[in-house]
């Protein structure tokens, strides 16, 4: 088991910048793939981005490709995402959660553990 929190959530402008960072204390780090999901008010989660538990694999899903970049650090048991050009569309909470490293890394029906979540909104 592992307890995953994050930060870096704000209020940025269109075209603006954040990077989420995900810091994970429990279980060993490097044994799961770590995924960051979004869910605006009234409608459904969405599993933007994951990594693999080395790196080597990343997932993202159409709207953000180009724009996000999901990389992590096992020495510092925290997963970053960097998040540019931002949208509108982008507001949500931001979520990142846990799979272990046996399961697919770009299936968000694996992952559990997710964390409180922190506020990403992005003004027009």
């Amino acid at each position: 088991q592992v307890e995953l929190v994050e930060s870096g959530g704000g209020l940025v402008q269109a075209g603006g910048s954040l990077r989420l960072s995900c810091v994970a204390s429990g279980d060993t780090f490097s044994m799961f793939n770590i995924g960051w999901s979004r869910q605006t008010s009234g409608e459904e989660e969405q599993f933007v981005a994951a990594i693999s538990w080395n790196g080597d694999d990343t997932y993202y899903e159409d709207s953000v490709k180009g724009r996000f970049t999901i990389s992590r650090d096992n020495a510092k048991n925290t997963v970053y995402l960097q998040m540019n050009n931002l949208k509108p569309e982008d507001t949500a909470v931001y979520r990142c959660g846990a799979a272990l490293l046996s399961r697919s890394y770009d299936n968000e029906m694996d992952y559990y553990d997710w964390g409180q979540g922190t506020q990403v909104s992005v003004s027009s």
